[in-house]
């Protein structure tokens, strides 16, 4: 490791992610024993999986419904993510639009701003302490070609029915007063973020679905959805319904292994940093983004840290996933460069622990929830980093498609959405890790001075179809 990132005495790179070192990792439960036969089996003991076994017996206690899990619950993006409770959608409202409409885009749209709330409620009543603080989303931009392109944002918001309440140019001085970034030029605000501490939300939503008589079995990976089977090497179990909740993992299904991309992600967190926070600001426990490219997420902890996110190295060949979240060197010394040139204080503490781990991308980037009745088999997933708040919705929305109700939710744009798979290999490959090389470049332009968003990341943007 480079000297450039200051290392806590006790750093620790990988080992899941900081979230759960604060808790103490938790010891797998028992794997399946056997043949069962269930009504609904969901594979997966994610935020996806976690919400539907919830909301299914919540809707109806006499199913029974078991969760299969190749590691423990919660081990995935759900216990490594940026803590961002967030109501932006998994892809364009255009896209949305294009098969049902404007209307049916505004209405998802305003669907995922009440689910924040409903995850901030549903907490409330099991008694999920979760550090959950509604302090809404900052975004800068700290370049001219990035204040450009988030007075565009706000335009294009504008134009899907954000009103001023649900997002505001910031002046200086309200910039400065909340969050003081250095070299910002600009930022917008929304109250449609919250902040979480995401090993906490999926380990209390775990118990509390055991406390709702679900069954988790742990270290049982399934290695075949067939219809109405899920095939593990413990045993087969046969429901009604199955349901894929498996996210950036799903590519190590062979049968789903196109289907969406494993990408990676990765995080830092600093030290507690104590008097630090006077130069700082972030009163407010807001989150952070950027207008970069290659962009940030980051929040204040509850226990007075940085978390600080970004994009690694995003793309392992053939769809791999190291599932034990080590981070290479280079990440985080380009993280802890972000970090420290956005608050040049933090030089001043150190990073106690980096990760990362996979989210699940589609080809059109824009996620999809789907029960087919006929063969049972169902799927949520592809959210492209905004799974937090959109698992919830999934889970709401697969308890009515698998109930056969006939809800607004069951009707929304994103179901049944049909996608085709990603390209074989060495095309994925090159694909993305070309976007995101254009993108650091195209970045680097534009905080040397270039006025404008950079031809670089609209040919990243063409290659990929975000």
């Amino acid at each position: 490791m480079s000297t450039r990132v200051p290392l806590a005495g006790d750093f620790v790179n990988g080992d899941v992610s900081f979230w759960y070192r604060s808790l103490g990792i938790p010891l797998p439960g028992a794997p399946l024993g056997g043949d069962l036969d269930a009504d609904v089996a969901v594979v997966g003991a994610g935020y996806t999986g976690l919400w539907t076994a919830y909301y299914l017996k919540k809707a109806s206690p006499g199913l029974r419904v078991v969760v299969l899990e190749k590691e423990f619950a919660g081990y995935g993006a759900s216990g490594r993510n940026g803590g961002w409770l967030v109501g932006e959608l998994a892809g364009t409202p255009e896209r949305y639009a294009r098969t049902h409409g404007a209307d049916a885009a505004r209405r998802l749209q305003r669907v995922m701003f009440e689910t924040i709330d409903e995850v901030v409620t549903v907490a409330g009543d099991e008694g999920i302490d979760a550090d959950i603080v509604k302090g809404g989303v900052t975004t800068v931009a700290t370049n001219t070609a990035q204040d450009r392109r988030l007075h565009r944002l706000l335009a294009h918001e504008r134009h899907w029915g954000w009103t001023e309440e649900d997002v505001r140019l910031l002046d200086p001085a309200e910039r400065e007063e909340r969050l003081r970034v250095d070299g910002a030029v600009s930022a917008i605000w929304s109250p449609h973020c919250a902040r979480i501490q995401p090993a906490k939300l999926a380990r209390g939503l775990a118990e509390t679905v055991r406390n709702l008589g679900v069954e988790i079995f742990e270290r049982t990976p399934v290695t075949e959805i067939a219809p109405r089977e899920a095939r593990t090497p413990y045993g087969t179990v046969r429901a009604e319904y199955v349901i894929r909740a498996t996210e950036g993992f799903t590519a190590e299904l062979r049968q789903y292994h196109r289907t969406w991309l494993p990408m990676n992600s990765s995080m830092i967190v600093t030290e507690p940093l104590g008097g630090l926070w006077d130069e700082i600001g972030w009163e407010g426990r807001e989150l952070l983004g950027d207008m970069a490219h290659y962009y940030m997420y980051a929040q204040r902890t509850a226990d007075g840290r940085i978390a600080f996110g970004g994009r690694g190295k995003p793309y392992l060949y053939g769809s791999r996933v190291d599932d034990r979240g080590h981070t290479h060197e280079w990440t985080i010394e380009a993280l802890w460069e972000l970090l420290t040139g956005m608050f040049p204080a933090i030089r001043a503490s150190r990073v106690a622990h980096a990760w990362s781990g996979v989210l699940g991308v589609p080809r059109d980037w824009c996620a999809t929830v789907h029960v087919d009745h006929t063969t049972g088999i169902g799927w949520a997933g592809g959210y492209t980093g905004h799974g937090v708040t959109t698992t919830n919705l999934a889970g709401r929305t697969l308890r009515d498609l698998i109930l056969r109700e006939d809800t607004e939710l069951a009707s929304l744009p994103w179901v049944d959405r049909k996608v085709r798979g990603w390209e074989v290999e060495p095309l994925r490959w090159i694909g993305v890790h070309t976007m995101y090389d254009l993108y650091r470049r195209a970045d680097a332009r534009e905080k040397a001075g270039l006025g404008r968003t950079s031809v670089l990341a609209r040919v990243a943007d063409s290659i990929t179809g975000r």
